[in-house]
């Protein structure tokens, strides 16, 4: 990131880029820079889009090999076209010598670095990723926009807004100004304040489904199920969700046995750093064998709607009667 900064203040631009990762919101950001560097306002003579299945090669190349009209370059944009993922030996080879005039931009989520598309960015351009951030680089950047517009919050706080918005630096962005519109005319956001604005993601409702659960309190397992139907969350992602908790859960249990740091399991896991402390709490309320069995329990069920033998609704609904029943055992 530092180099396209750096790119984009010199105005000595690399002819190829490559954007790639999960964090979308950086994505975008780096991605809009460039081309408002790169292009004059209102150019549409020389900036061109192409995404997804309308990224045809043939035609990137022939646009390619068209001079700029007075303008210093031509510039193509091109979004998940998964050229980094599939063969794209045409383009490959063409980008080794492409028409000086010309830059080309890639923004792709995942690329597979032994591509040949891959290898020739990286031979003739820059790349880019934007992993998801940490919680120190998250804490750090809210803080940052906290203190522009005058505002204090404290870590206690933090860590609440956080478990609510999750990692994602654009749902953050959302929330935080939601947050900062709030409290106008306040200096200290106070824990209210997120409870009473900041949109809460399924996932943390899937987290206290999964309490309810391991408390064996079936009325409150399925009115968390219910109000999710209610924000019209697909069943079938639910019991995605869930299962994928059930997976972190089983992670951090056997991690936190083995006495693996908080940073390691969140790696792990698939979670922040901040997550882990609830997670492995929550583990304490299964056995291992539990974790297990409602896995291959949710495999088994989501196998049966994909068949047609069951409801994708009743299946979750069984799934949840029966891992939050009061009698149900600890294996």
């Amino acid at each position: 990131m530092k180099k396209i900064e750096e790119d984009i203040r010199t105005g000595n631009f690399r002819q190829i880029y490559l954007l790639y990762g999960k964090e979308d919101y950086l994505k975008r950001q780096y991605k809009d820079k460039l081309t408002a560097a790169m292009v004059s306002a209102g150019d549409t003579m020389n900036f061109a889009v192409f995404e997804g299945k309308e990224s045809a090669p043939g035609r990137i190349i022939d646009l390619a090999e068209t001079l700029p009209f007075f303008a210093e370059r031509r510039v193509i944009l091109i979004k998940d076209s998964g050229f980094f993922k599939r063969s794209c030996e045409e383009l490959a080879d063409y980008l080794a010598g492409a028409a000086p005039s010309t830059h080309f931009i890639f923004v792709e989520e995942e690329v597979d670095k032994r591509s040949k598309m891959y290898k020739a960015v990286k031979k003739n351009g820059q790349i880019a990723e934007f992993a998801e951030q940490n919680e120190a680089l998250l804490t750090r950047w809210i803080l940052s926009r906290l203190k522009k517009e005058g505002k204090r919050i404290t870590s206690s706080v933090m860590q609440l807004f956080l478990g609510k918005t999750g990692t994602d630096m654009g749902n953050i962005d959302r929330e935080l100004e939601k947050l900062i519109c709030y409290t106008m005319g306040r200096e200290v956001i106070e824990a209210a304040d997120v409870e009473a604005v900041v949109t809460e993601q399924p996932s943390n409702k899937i987290f206290e489904m999964i309490n309810a659960v391991a408390e064996h309190n079936q009325r409150k397992a399925l009115d968390h199920y219910y109000d999710l139907l209610a924000l019209k969350e697909p069943p079938m992602r639910i019991l995605y969700l869930i299962t994928r908790q059930f997976q972190i859960l089983l992670t951090v249990r056997d991690l936190s046995g083995r006495g693996f740091d908080r940073h390691t399991m969140a790696q792990k896991a698939g979670i922040p750093d901040f997550a882990v402390a609830r997670n492995v709490s929550q583990a304490k309320g299964f056995t291992a064998a539990q974790l297990i069995g409602a896995l291959k329990e949710g495999a088994g069920l989501e196998e049966a709607v994909k068949t047609g033998r069951m409801n994708d609704r009743m299946a979750v609904e069984l799934f949840l009667v029966k891992y939050s029943s009061p009698g149900a055992a600890r294996q």
